[in-house]
């Protein structure tokens, strides 16, 4: 089997098109066409359905896609442990993470990543929504929410406690919220679907209904919400750090109930082989969380 048309066979996945696998890869449209079609010739089987717009993995490729990128991993393995370069990591990096902590966090230690290391390069993805990393080849995620169970790989970076707060104003305006019953009479600052915040009272954990004349698709909506009075806010201490440093943003402690926990997550799309660059960036992550955090 040729691992150049493994390779393009991850790459159509990726693209979600075999033009864009081939804008990729540097081929023409027809050499994508024949070196795909060669594959499912080998295989005996069809791993895309093909229309004229897009293709769509079938059940077969569903299920030849983590082999194929465990063995393009095998490959950059071989080539990273034989490499003749003398200059640090190299390849390219695909990390995804949130939208705050990629622009708090993750871009600063990329940008250092990459001055220590001339020959590695840097794909990065913000975003609020959840990346399917296997399809689109990520090599590191770095994830805030509960996890979901699922195969993929998951390491753990910091803690990152959820924080109730408010701007100044809107304390001064409206008071603050002494105990969990309080939060029925001030305005909640909401994600979208989310109409219920989790509390951990005693050995109990609850789930608080919530109201509020705005809700929002993103953190970083709701935090400038926050921050401009609008209402009280629940978000993780990474999301605020910086404001609760310089006092534009006020922390509530309840007497009876406190946010349940989250913490951040490094998550990887298999156990076989993580590569050095991979590897890098984690332990990167941990280091300055450690350093910076609560």
């Amino acid at each position: 089997m040729e691992l150049s048309d493994v390779a393009i066979f991850c790459a159509i996945v990726s693209a979600g098109s075999l033009s864009g696998a081939g804008r990729q890869s540097g081929l023409s449209p027809m050499s994508v066409s024949r070196r795909l079609a060669a594959l499912e010739e080998e295989l005996g089987v069809r791993l895309f359905h093909r229309t004229t717009r897009a293709v769509a993995l079938t059940a077969d490729g569903e299920t030849f896609l983590p082999l194929a990128q465990a063995m393009l991993d095998a490959r950059n393995a071989a080539l990273a442990a034989f490499s003749d370069c003398r200059d640090g990591l190299g390849g390219v990096l695909k990390v995804t993470a949130p939208n705050r902590i990629g622009r708090a966090l993750v871009v600063p230690l990329v940008v250092k990543l990459m001055a220590a290391n001339p020959h590695l390069q840097i794909d990065l993805t913000l975003t609020d929504g959840i990346v399917d990393i296997v399809a689109a080849g990520i090599d590191v995620a770095v994830r805030v929410a509960p996890l979901q169970m699922s195969e993929l790989i998951a390491t753990k970076l910091a803690d990152n406690p959820r924080i109730l707060c408010a701007s100044p104003a809107y304390i001064k305006a409206r008071g603050r919220p002494k105990k969990l019953s309080d939060i029925d009479a001030h305005s909640c600052l909401t994600l979208h679907a989310m109409d219920g915040w989790t509390f951990r009272t005693g050995e109990r954990v609850v789930t608080k209904r919530i109201s509020g004349r705005l809700a929002a698709n993103s953190v970083d909506a709701v935090r400038a919400a926050c921050l401009a009075g609008a209402g009280i806010a629940m978000l993780t201490y990474w999301d605020v750090a910086e404001d609760l440093a310089d006092k534009t943003l006020m922390s509530i402690a309840l007497s009876d109930a406190e946010p349940e926990a989250l913490a951040i997550w490094a998550i990887l799309p298999t156990r076989l082989y993580m590569p050095p660059r991979a590897r890098a960036f984690i332990d990167a992550m941990k280091a300055a969380l450690v350093a910076s955090g609560p």
